[in-house]
């Protein structure tokens, strides 16, 4: 078994302790975060030497996919409703408060939370996490809520709470717990925080255009797209957006090309910004229309 095929299988494993944990929620996590990790190895590499975390060691690699496969199955909770909204608010409070979870069938809540605590290089950062997991959640809520509402939002409105629900600030949080990333100091420095808003705003809206169509026929209307079309029918949506996104990637470079942040973090943001068309395009089970024509699951 290879070490991918063997990652999955942890990943699945410990999901099925979570009700409404699907196989899919495993693949593109281990996809996903394999993507990242393979981009930025030479840059943890390097930092091995500082930290002594190996960037092959599996017992890290696995508490990452399962993190990235944790924040799919919420997000497929709020949209889909696989779970009671009693059960979610437990799980919610379990995975953002660090605590066992009151009700049965999401002991994977406290068990990664219990591994993430035990792993982390930096305690900081696993304060950070709980944080940045409630606000993650708030925002689906918030977002799942104003799409069944009466009242729309803006534009400014629905991508200021993208940038919490696109759910980057999880990812690079939990890689910086992982592999001593100190993204506890860097959090003090005013660039870097701009940094972090304008990527996780690209990412949201790069999810937005790759998702809108299979979005669109599910009925879904948390989307920029989908909402700007429901304001401005005769609107060039994708070409704004697309306007949008340069934009936000031309100040992304400006002030990283002004900052000089340590490694990994450049090679880890270029990864993030590229991921429209090194993973979104290709992950046809969870963005693309065709898959959603068809119904199509991914294999594992």
């Amino acid at each position: 078994m290879s070490q991918t095929e063997s990652a999955l299988q942890q990943v699945l494993e410990w999901g099925r302790s979570l009700t409404g944990f699907a196989d899919e929620h495993a693949v593109e996590a281990v996809r996903g975060g394999q993507y990242i990790l393979q981009r930025i190895q030479p840059s943890l590499r390097d930092n091995s030497a500082r930290t002594g975390r190996d960037p092959q060691d599996e017992t890290l690699i696995v508490a990452f996919y399962r993190e990235l496969a944790l924040l799919f199955w919420l997000d497929d909770c709020n949209d889909l409703g696989l779970i009671a909204p009693e059960q979610l608010a437990a799980a919610e409070q379990a995975l953002g408060q660090g605590m066992p979870c009151a009700l049965p069938g999401f002991e994977g809540c406290a068990v990664l939370r219990a591994s993430m605590a035990a792993l982390a290089y930096d305690r900081r950062d696993y304060a950070q996490l709980l944080d940045d997991t409630r606000c993650y959640c708030a925002a689906l809520r918030a977002g799942h809520a104003q799409a069944a509402g009466a009242e729309r939002w803006s534009y400014a409105e629905y991508l200021h709470n993208g940038i919490d629900s696109i759910g980057y600030a999880n990812v690079f949080c939990c890689l910086s717990l992982l592999w001593g990333l100190d993204m506890a100091i860097l959090r003090a420095r005013p660039a870097f925080r701009q940094v972090m808003r304008l990527i996780s705003a690209i990412g949201r809206l790069q999810n937005d255009l790759v998702g809108r169509d299979k979005d669109r026929l599910a009925g879904e209307v948390d989307n920029a797209a989908i909402l700007l079309l429901q304001r401005y029918p005769d609107m060039p949506v994708v070409e704004f957006l697309n306007d949008e996104l340069a934009g936000y990637a031309r100040m992304l470079h400006r002030v990283m090309a002004e900052e000089r942040f340590p490694t990994p973090w450049g090679p880890l943001i270029e990864t993030m910004a590229a991921i429209r068309t090194q993973y979104y395009q290709t992950s046809t089970s969870r963005y693309r229309n065709d898959a959603a024509r068809r119904g199509q699951r991914t294999p594992v």
